[in-house]
């Protein structure tokens, strides 16, 4: 699928990162080239986070691993596991709540929901949210960025596709022209102002050339960071020569995807922090794990009729309460009883 393009004679970049330096287009074959000066500190970009949660998490860690979850009861076991933060994944959200693909149907409203309800289930657990597009212009960014500030989330990222969106590493995707995304980019920094958000810049672009898609997704990223964004995200490199050019060329804090089954290879965290990544995301590690383990157990209970033989294979009745914290809730109860308010005639009668 050829690359969607922009024409420097198309529209000029938005002024708020006008001064980072990115002055021009130039066409190089069939993609347009995003050409820098030698970069400038614009002023939304000096502005950009650097004390969030994940701001402080990094400077801690060398890196931080994101596992990806999809309610609340798997944000929960992410959180109880010790893991330092989360990512709600849209692919695995699309599956949980509608049993659909990523291809752009979950809205950013059933996002939002998502995150609230995980929010308020891993409380100390910093969670970022797939934003997808945003759900459509810089207006649209903004409502979106402060819903999620509201549910709780502590970041978001936002990418540059053509809506309806893709799984990174499905075929099919398009992107919009750089500046476009770079003024969503700015929007939602603007609409974050100083909340303790961390906004996750991500490109489409890779897969939309095999010449030159690696270039543009690069010099979209360092654009992205330039109009105000957190950390970047060049999504779905093909192998590790790519991710090293990336950790090599782009700027900030980066963003590494590890799909199983996806086209970029599983390295490890010391690997992908040895070629300069910081944010390290599984999205979709615990829901493969899940449909896994209902798939085989429900094959052994179609096929038995009992899970009697299989009980090794489920948490028991009291693991899972111990997970969900179901003494608390008893302590709660006991501790809100009626029976502390009754009248001393209702508690006499009540023993007699």
């Amino acid at each position: 699928m050829a690359a969607t393009v922009v024409q420097a004679s198309s529209s000029t970049l938005h002024s708020s990162f006008l001064s980072s330096g990115v002055t021009s287009l130039r066409s190089n074959g069939n993609a347009s080239l995003l050409v820098s000066k030698p970069r400038k500190v614009s002023r939304i970009s000096a502005m950009a986070g650097g004390n969030t949660r994940i701001h402080r998490l990094l400077n801690e860690n060398k890196f931080l691993i994101l596992p990806g979850c999809y309610d609340a009861l798997s944000a929960l076991i992410i959180e109880q596991s010790g893991f330092e933060a989360g990512f709600i994944s849209g692919y695995a959200t699309a599956a949980a709540k509608l049993g659909k693909p990523d291809i752009g149907l979950l809205t950013p409203t059933e996002m939002c929901a998502t995150a609230r309800y995980v929010c308020a289930a891993a409380p100390s657990t910093p969670i970022f949210v797939d934003a997808d597009t945003g759900g459509g212009n810089a207006l649209n960014v903004q409502r979106t960025v402060k819903d999620l500030i509201a549910a709780g989330a502590a970041g978001c990222f936002l990418e540059d596709q053509v809506w309806p969106k893709k799984c990174g590493h499905m075929r099919g995707k398009q992107v919009i022209p750089a500046e476009e995304a770079a003024v969503k980019i700015a929007a939602a920094r603007d609409a974050i102002g100083d909340a303790d958000f961390f906004l996750v810049a991500r490109t489409d672009a890779r897969a939309t050339s095999q010449k030159r898609g690696l270039a543009d997704a690069i010099a979209r990223a360092n654009l992205y960071m330039d109009a105000g964004a957190d950390g970047c995200f060049v999504e779905a490199p093909r192998d590790v020569e790519e991710l090293r050019e990336i950790g090599r060329s782009t700027r900030g804090i980066r963003v590494c995807n590890m799909l199983e089954g996806g086209v970029t290879p599983l390295l490890t965290p010391q690997e992908l922090s040895d070629l300069g990544f910081h944010l390290i995301v599984n999205p979709l590690t615990g829901l493969y794990a899940a449909t896994r383990a209902l798939i085989d157990i429900h094959k052994e209970l179609k096929r038995e009729g009992t899970t009697r033989g299989a009980l090794e294979r489920l948490a028991t009745f009291t693991e899972f309460n111990s997970l969900v914290s179901l003494e608390d809730w008893y302590a709660t109860e006991a501790k809100f009883s009626t029976a502390k308010f009754a009248s001393p005639s209702a508690a006499q009668d009540s023993t007699s």
